[in-house]
């Protein structure tokens, strides 16, 4: 029997490994530099590791999944049981079965772990649940796992990681929020003791979830973001939910719990160049300003940290506070009420705000002196241009949460602009948002390439064209899955 496994990080080596040690052929692929398990021949692409395999594995991150699922699509055998691991949303799940199934060639089984590879290994204890749900039972049964085979369709596994996920990840997110709490008080190892007391091992449960949290916060903070989702399709609040999710982005950081910005000035360097239309297609379409609020001058573009201003109409008064507070990598986001009589800003404020370092302005309001602003190479975008100047009066307020072109924007928020409009994404959403939009522009390239390929071959009088080009290569490796 051969199996194909698509991801080598810390869960697919050690499924990987656990097939060997079974007696399976193992072929697995990741792009990533990681190790090769013992016993497991390394593919040079997708196509090469699920290329006559009886079984696959989709073990990347849920960000990559789907494209996985589309690039290995063209190449599985008939009747090969493509079982994705991924911790994604149900509907993530039943996207990839469109994906696989299409012209009946492969069946798919949503398969989710529910328990601790680590510790576990290829023997953790599984839920399936779609048309490879009894095949998934049958070859992880004979490896010694315990598989609960809920028929049904793909989705139904998932729905059950993620309500477990509330727990376990919630769990997580306690432990490491009492633990730092208790290290900045001077009183570890004392918090440590009063957390071992209540759990059944002690200290190794403690250490898993506590280490864990920090290694893997990225991958949950998604994970807990699909489950808060899920709750609210359930008509639940969420807010527990996002706020463990939360956390986990927090831990994820080299700054972990500490008060720092969450968007850091090493992920609004990773931001730039990347389309907003990319960001906006890895968002759903959702936190994009409309279309009224466009750049001032050709080839401006901007990526920073949001500080908010919420004011009166015509009246740029708070917009004058947040020049005090406003700093390096920041970019002045204006709710102006959507008023275009007077400019909230002209030449002289965008001088005092180079000078602080900031990079932009988005205003749902109006600007002046457009010639001078490209001038100087200070990108605005505006609802509308007036010569009429501003009132200075007030009210207004300096980083509260605002609504500009239809996007809500808060304090720290990522802003992204340029030619084609402006993208808002929550702080705690920025690092998950990169990896599915960069995701999409590399998708993006190798189809155009295919279409110009196919057009030069078309010039030179042959009428045949293969396939459009499937899918993005396997991205993040899913880690460790509990």
């Amino acid at each position: 029997m051969r199996v194909g496994i698509l991801g080598l990080g810390e869960a697919g080596a050690l499924y990987a490994a656990g097939f060997a040690e079974s007696g399976w052929s193992v072929v697995g692929y990741d792009p990533g530099d990681v190790p090769t398990p013992d016993g497991v021949r390394r593919a040079g692409s997708v196509a090469e590791a699920v290329a006559g395999a009886e079984l696959v594995l989709g073990l990347t991150g849920a960000a990559a999944a789907a494209g996985v699922a589309a690039e290995a699509a063209p190449h599985l055998r008939d009747g090969v049981v493509f079982a994705d691991m991924n911790a994604g949303a149900p509907e993530l799940k039943r996207t990839i079965d469109g994906i696989v199934g299409e012209g009946g060639r492969a069946v798919f089984a949503d398969v989710s772990v529910i328990g601790s590879v680590p510790k576990f290994r290829h023997r953790t204890a599984l839920v399936a649940s779609g048309r490879g749900a009894s095949a998934v039972a049958e070859h992880f049964g004979a490896l010694g796992a315990p598989v609960e085979d809920l028929g049904g369709e793909p989705g139904a596994a998932s729905a059950r990681k993620l309500l477990r996920s509330l727990f376990m990840k919630g769990l997580g997110a306690v432990i490491v929020q009492t633990v730092e709490a208790g290290r900045a008080a001077g009183d570890e190892p004392w918090v440590r003791e009063q957390i071992m007391r209540e759990l059944a091992d002690g200290e190794a449960t403690l250490e898993r979830l506590y280490a864990g949290t920090f290694k893997h916060g990225l991958r949950r903070a998604g994970e807990v973001a699909a489950a808060a989702g899920l709750m609210a399709e359930l008509g639940l609040d969420a807010a527990l939910a996002d706020g463990i999710s939360r956390l986990h982005a927090l831990a994820a950081r080299p700054d972990g719990l500490r008060a720092a910005p969450l968007v850091t000035d090493e992920l609004l360097a990773a931001y730039e160049g990347l389309p907003t239309a990319n960001i906006g297609d890895a968002r759903d379409r959702l936190g994009l300003v409309d279309s009224g609020i466009s750049p001032l001058w050709a080839g401006a573009r901007a990526v920073g940290r949001a500080v908010t201003v919420l004011t009166r109409a015509g009246d740029n008064r708070a917009l004058h506070e947040a020049l005090r507070v406003a700093g390096p990598g920041d970019l002045i986001v204006v709710d102006g009420q959507g008023d275009t009589s007077r400019a909230l800003i002209g030449e002289l404020i965008a001088e005092r705000a180079r000078a602080r370092g900031v990079i932009g302005m988005v205003l749902d309001g109006a600007a002046r002196d457009v010639e001078v602003l490209e001038e100087i190479g200070f990108p605005v975008w505006a609802r509308a241009v007036t010569p009429a100047g501003p009132y200075k009066d007030g009210p207004g307020r300096v980083n509260v949460a605002v609504a500009v072109g239809g996007a809500v924007c808060g304090p720290g928020d990522l802003v992204v602009a340029d030619g084609d409009g402006v993208a808002v994404v929550p702080a705690e959403e920025a690092e998950s948002t990169l990896v599915a939009a960069r995701e999409i522009e590399a998708d993006e390239a190798r189809r155009r390439s295919s279409i110009r390929s196919r057009g030069a071959g078309g010039a030179g009088g042959s009428r045949q064209a293969g396939p459009a080009a499937g899918g993005t290569a396997a991205g993040t490796p899913a880690g460790e899955a509990a």
